[in-house]
């Protein structure tokens, strides 16, 4: 990718160019239970739907940009362990080693109201203002949840509708902005 100046670049002397490479490097820690093999954080896939996804659309709209992307191996191997969980559930329905994309995919969501509770926050972990708020109907949901951590009593009476509807709108959110604006059925 050059960039134009007026200069000549101090890098290589030729003016009006900038020889510049974009680098990224793509890290996550270890989300898994070694001992088990369970995801204990959603980290990896939900960067994966969002943010490298993007990455390579940017990538691809502009195909004579100069980039390097690098991998953490660690990053690999989770991909890679996702992927073969997404594969194997779609052909087999081998259960998905990861409560909460499990949960997206579920039909028995949790009854004890602790449980509920704990999977409803967590469908909140997004950036309130540029992730949830932004959609009416996943704010609506947002106001709900906070209400309903305040009262603890009502939580028994959720309907699981309610559950996989915040469930499929925390998902929704995180998907790239590429997606988001390409694909229809988004």
């Amino acid at each position: 990718m050059f960039v134009n100046t007026d200069e000549p670049s101090a890098v290589d002397g030729a003016k009006g160019k900038i020889k510049l490479v974009l680098y990224w490097h793509m890290h996550q820690p270890e989300y898994r239970d070694l001992a088990s093999g369970e995801f204990i954080l959603p980290w990896t896939y939900l960067h994966v739907i969002k943010d490298y996804v993007d990455m390579v659309a940017h990538l691809e709209a502009q195909p004579h940009a100069k980039a390097v992307i690098n991998f953490a191996p660690i990053l690999l191997e989770q991909i890679a362990e996702y992927a073969q969980q997404v594969s194997q559930y779609l052909q087999q329905q081998t259960p998905i080693r990861d409560a909460f994309l499990a949960a997206l995919v579920s039909r028995e969501l949790p009854t004890d109201a602790e449980a509920k509770l704990t999977l409803i926050k967590r469908c909140l972990r997004a950036h309130r203002e540029r992730q949830i708020n932004r959609y009416p109907a996943f704010a609506k949901l947002a106001e709900m949840v906070d209400w309903l951590d305040q009262h603890f009593d009502a939580i028994p009476y959720l309907t699981n509708q309610f559950i996989a509807d915040l469930l499929v709108w925390y998902h929704l959110v995180w998907l790239g902005e590429t997606v988001k604006l390409t694909n229809p059925r988004v």
